[in-house]
């Protein structure tokens, strides 16, 4: 296959409620959807999911987009690519800009499903039609708020809940979680709003029987969690810290974590994904898949990750509805009895309501 031409659709989306945690709040998310289109017309989309400011990672959309425009598209246009892996072995030569890279690399791992004619999930290796889902839950202002929106989120059939926490909502939020609900599936993410110091009160974390405590301690880290999963009983699950295969193979050696929270977009796209599950695989990590508050073509590529053997507990990637008042794929993302169950159309399965991504989009850039 060989690209011939993509446009760069930067939409703004405004939230259905803002999203709160340790280092931010989101109320509209600026998405990039990428529309690829090979030499024989066949289309493939892909989605930019960076925030605005650079406090998960050091990407932005605006540094994702410039990185497409001026170097990755320029790279792939009008090359002979015989299998979307390419992609990831082309893109060595720039460092890091992850999100960037997988935005577009969906995009071609699209095309190619759909040229072979295979759901998405199947082309990159997928076994499960069937998506386990759990929710995600941002910082409320109070408990009684936060209560309501679980019992929500619950009564919908999502098979796990994850409440975001930092210094000072932490325990006392944990433990009336579970003092209301009893043993449901429960996690805590705490994006990094901690350090060492804080060891009593994470060591506190154990007596609320947690599904693990995610990325606790800073978001480069590798030493210090393996320090501290040592000193804690609560499986520590690790997210900005493994942006590779590389990262993943030395948080193995060094013991950082029992969990890791696989994003495409962090890893750099499906392709380094694939090989971090297989690692993980091989050495008993447990994985699932976490969300960037994307849109329907983001949303799309996790689900098809997610269908991997190794994703054995339930993930982010909830229905449409949680965040968007329309979101631009049809069908929208539903859930039903915590699960999703996966489309067997050609692709990503669903189709690009291109009419929203003009009502939505304030830039359209097309490059051929």
């Amino acid at each position: 296959m060989k690209l011939t031409e993509v446009t760069i659709y930067t939409l703004k989306m405004r939230m259905k409620s803002p999203f709160v945690t340790s280092f931010g709040t989101v109320r509209e998310k600026t998405v990039l959807v990428i529309k690829a289109k090979d030499e024989s017309g066949v289309i493939g989309w892909g989605e930019g999911v960076a925030f605005d400011v650079p406090w998960y990672t050091e990407e932005t959309a605006k540094t994702t987009l410039h990185m497409l425009e001026d170097y990755l598209i320029p790279m792939l246009l009008h090359r002979e690519l015989a299998h979307p892996n390419e992609v990831n072995t082309l893109f060595q030569s720039i460092r890091r800009n992850n999100m960037a890279k997988a935005a577009i690399e969906g995009a071609v791992w699209d095309i190619y499903a759909k040229r072979n004619h295979q759901p998405l999930y199947q082309a990159i290796g997928g076994v499960n039609n069937q998506i386990d889902v759990g929710v995600s839950i941002g910082i409320q202002s109070n408990n009684e708020t936060l209560f309501e929106m679980i019992e929500k989120r619950l009564a919908q059939g999502y098979k796990r809940i994850k409440v975001k926490i930092k210094p000072g909502h932490d325990i006392d939020v944990v433990g009336a979680i579970r003092e209301r609900f009893g043993q449901i599936l429960l996690m805590a993410d705490a994006n990094s709003a901690y350090t060492l110091a804080d060891l009593s009160v994470l060591k506190q974390l154990d007596a609320f029987d947690l599904m693990m405590i995610e990325q606790p301690l800073a978001y480069d880290d590798l030493v210090e969690h393996a320090e501290l999963q040592k000193a804690i009983k609560t499986p520590v699950c690790l997210d900005e810290s493994i942006t590779s295969l590389a990262d993943m193979k030395r948080a193995v050696t060094l013991g950082s974590c029992q969990v890791v929270n696989l994003k495409i977009a962090r890893v750099g796209g499906l392709t380094e994904a694939k090989k971090i599950h297989d690692y993980c695989v091989a050495h008993h990590i447990q994985l699932w898949c976490g969300g960037m508050l994307e849109a329907g073509v983001g949303r799309a590529h996790a689900l098809a990750i997610s269908s991997l053997p190794g994703f054995t507990m339930p993930g982010d990637t909830a229905a449409s509805s949680n965040y968007w008042y329309e979101d631009i794929i049809e069908p929208e993302v539903t859930v039903e009895n915590g699960q999703i169950t996966l489309l067997e159309q050609e692709g990503i399965g669903y189709r690009v309501k291109e009419e929203l991504l003009k009502e939505y989009a304030v830039n359209v850039k097309k490059i051929d």
